[in-house]
């Protein structure tokens, strides 16, 4: 019989304890549930922060951003009610661990992100942890992805002092988007939008706080 090592004792006892916070927090859908149960988020954050990795808090990576707290990650990724057959653009890929989470429940996952070194090493990551539906694009998020789009689902992971058109213009009838809106000191809410036939309808969620959504692509990194 094998023996599971101390360290990954520790993340299964961790990772429980946050999925019943998160569960305590009124996350409820059973699919997203048992996805955030099973993508390893201890693979996503810098060594340094490996033991914080199933802490419901946001954490630093490379270039000045940040991987998500996670109950921002679920609460977001909820609200996109995400199905099989769904295309899903998101905008700020950083270590790439939302779009693992959303791999998981939709059918292809285009991804953007405007630093080189995280696009690099967040599809690195994608591929060999075998979320092979994922693509990662290095471009300036502001504009989407006019060549892969349209889609049934956008989620930005950057705050947007408005909604960008092109953005929008990327969303099928029927479409949702989620994302942060306010400027980049706060305050900020995240807002629930969804493309109807009357016109584009959206939601308040919840207060937020992200790293603004920069426009173009980072001459280094």
């Amino acid at each position: 019989m094998s023996e599971t090592a101390p360290e990954d004792d520790t993340d299964d006892v961790r990772r429980a304890a946050l999925i019943l916070a998160l569960r305590q927090r009124g996350i409820r859908d059973p699919r997203l549930m048992r996805v955030l149960e099973t993508v390893p988020r201890e693979r996503f954050v810098a060594p340094e922060y490996r033991a914080l990795a199933y802490a419901d808090q946001a954490l630093p990576i490379a270039c000045g951003q940040t991987i998500s707290q996670p109950v921002v990650v679920a609460l977001m990724t909820e609200r996109l009610d995400l199905q099989p057959r769904h295309s899903v653009l998101e905008v700020g890929t950083g270590s790439g661990y939302h779009a693992a989470i959303l791999s998981r429940l939709a059918g292809r996952v285009v991804t953007v992100e405007r630093f080189r070194g995280l696009a690099r090493s967040a599809g690195e990551r994608l591929k060999e942890l075998g979320f092979d539906n994922v693509e990662v694009r290095l471009a300036d998020g502001t504009f989407g992805d006019p060549a892969r789009a349209p889609f049934d689902r956008i989620v930005v992971t950057a705050a947007v002092p408005e909604l960008p058109p092109a953005l929008l213009a990327q969303l099928l009838p029927g479409g949702v988007l989620v994302a942060p809106v306010g400027p980049a000191e706060g305050p900020q809410r995240l807002i629930r939008f969804e493309r109807t036939p009357e016109g584009l309808t959206q939601r308040d969620v919840m207060a937020v706080r992200f790293v603004p959504l920069l426009p173009g692509v980072a001459a280094v990194l």
